[in-house]
């Protein structure tokens, strides 16, 4: 199987998630992005030095995973590229902050050390909830449910186009691709002499490939928005969840509970 076709069957995989059913996919759209926004938020507001705080955070999504069947090791490997990218974005910061913030047995540590952790662990939390959406959540569920939030349609549009038609385009750059190969026999990828025509081949050929997908959704009745299929009601299950979930939320942001329970041991 090469790169393309690893892409592919990768997307098809995402699809396969949503489809499970487990209580996590049986909640309403509406009820998992507004807790996921709620978790968001509530990860992004601590305090560069609270990791401890922060660190209980793991708990949420952790559970979620076990209850909707879908391995945490799963979404690691599916973000596997843009993870490094979120765990490079503190690096610098124990050369701008050095003062020592607390000690490890005999060993100081900077404040610039507990931030870059910090700001790391909050990527991590943040990308692995946006995951948990994506994973247990359809994508036309998910548009309806910002459409409910009255998200401007445009975008709700470009959100849903760029899900579902990536694979058209990775499918345009297989064929590409493999006529390069077999004109090329043995050689590793595309030369550099040949970037340039390539990559404007892919831009024809993409271009009409859109234009033959804009058709077909105006023969099928597309006027500038879409009509989404009702999906589950948000009904009272999916107000408590969404309740207890901020309301847990608020009580580990403002409650350190790692140092209560740090205090209970020590006693």
């Amino acid at each position: 199987m090469n790169k393309m076709d690893k892409a592919l069957h990768e997307l098809g995989e995402m699809d396969d998630l949503a489809a499970q059913d487990s209580p996590i996919h049986r909640l309403s759209p509406l009820a998992k992005l507004l807790t996921t926004i709620a978790y968001i938020v509530t990860v992004v507001s601590f305090h560069k030095y609270d990791l401890s705080g922060m660190a209980v955070m793991l708990l949420f999504p952790v559970l979620l995973f076990q209850i909707s069947g879908i391995p945490v090791r799963t979404c690691f490997y599916k973000l596997r590229i843009v993870l490094p990218l979120v765990m490079a974005v503190g690096l610098f910061n124990p050369f701008y902050d050095r003062a020592p913030l607390l000690t490890v047995g005999s060993l100081p540590v900077s404040g610039g050390v507990v931030s870059m952790l910090s700001l790391m662990l909050k990527g991590v939390l943040c990308l692995m909830a946006s995951f948990l959406l994506i994973a247990t959540t359809p994508i036309d569920s998910l548009c309806a449910a910002l459409r409910r939030l009255h998200l401007p349609s445009m975008l709700v549009t470009l959100l849903l186009l760029t899900y579902r038609y990536v694979g058209v385009m990775t499918e345009e750059l297989a064929v590409m691709t493999e006529a390069y190969q077999l004109r090329a026999p043995g050689q590793k990828g595309v030369h550099v002499s040949a970037w340039g025509s390539f990559l404007g081949q892919l831009l024809l050929r993409s271009m009409d490939r859109a234009q033959e997908l804009y058709n077909s959704m105006q023969l099928r009745g597309y006027h500038g928005h879409f009509h989404y299929a009702p999906g589950r009601p948000f009904g009272l299950r999916d107000a408590l969840y969404t309740l207890g979930c901020c309301a847990a939320f608020l009580l580990l942001r403002f409650v350190n509970i790692a140092e209560l329970l740090g205090r209970l041991v020590v006693r």
